[in-house]
């Protein structure tokens, strides 16, 4: 789902969780860094003009952006190969969150910053990402989730929850019906989570997007004020993050 808003892209880093070579991009930040990082986890078929375009927005801010690369090789899926490549990694939630938690490990690594100092983001897919990074009880400061499909085969824990959690959610997104939101409020009431969500009532999957339309798949679309609203909430709940001293 190529964005045109896609731009320059990052500097290259390679990277490995087990014996998969991934391959990364680099978002400095521009001008003084505000101190923190931030991970960025791609749609469905890999990285793509949506996160890079939201990457740089980062590093404009003064943060290290880093956009992860969650098949290996910074490979961009097509066809039949991107629902495969997914229904694997819900299969083995064990490998998602491996791959995850790699790109992690080198974001920490280049930028000098320990997870606390570090935020999660994703779209689509990466939104699905994000949240089970945090469900695996590694302690970034918080993660926001775009989109993102909310079931999982490993609910959180209130024993191993760390991060703040923030859901960005279109109303009219039928990969995230109501009994997903239903469940997904439930898990966190359950893990004493530290967690919002935002639910735009007339937005489809995908709504931060601005090429998704081309695509004619009647289950997404683009939103100009879901996009915007969601961006400006996600950077108020980051910096509120960051501000907060109990983490809990």
């Amino acid at each position: 789902m190529c964005d045109p808003r896609s731009g320059q892209v990052g500097q290259l880093h390679v990277y490995n969780d087990g014996d998969v070579t991934l391959h990364g991009e680099i978002y400095p930040p521009i001008g003084a860094g505000n101190g923190r990082a931030a991970l960025i986890v791609h749609e469905a078929d890999g990285i793509g003009g949506n996160v890079r375009h939201h990457a740089r927005k980062l590093a404009e801010l003064g943060y290290f952006a880093f956009v992860a690369d969650m098949h290996g090789g910074g490979a961009v899926l097509e066809g039949e190969a991107i629902p495969e490549a997914l229904k694997r990694f819900r299969a083995e939630p064990d490998r998602l969150r491996s791959r995850v938690q790699a790109a992690l490990a080198a974001l920490s690594d280049i930028s000098g910053l320990e997870p606390e100092d570090i935020v999660g983001l994703g779209y689509c897919f990466g939104g699905f990402c994000v949240l089970e990074l945090a469900r695996s009880g590694v302690p970034v400061r918080a993660v926001a989730s775009f989109h993102g499909l909310l079931n999982t085969s490993r609910p959180a824990s209130r024993d191993t929850l760390k991060a703040r959690i923030a859901v960005f959610t279109g109303g009219l997104d039928p990969l995230v019906p109501p009994d997903h939101i239903a469940a997904f409020q439930a898990e966190m009431a359950l893990a004493a989570a530290d967690w919002q969500l935002s639910i735009y009532g007339r937005a489809l999957h995908s709504f931060t997007n601005s090429s998704v339309d081309a695509l004619g798949d009647p289950t997404m679309g683009y939103h100009a004020e879901a996009d915007e609203s969601s961006w400006a909430a996600m950077l108020r709940f980051f910096d509120i993050s960051f501000k907060r001293s109990d983490r809990g």
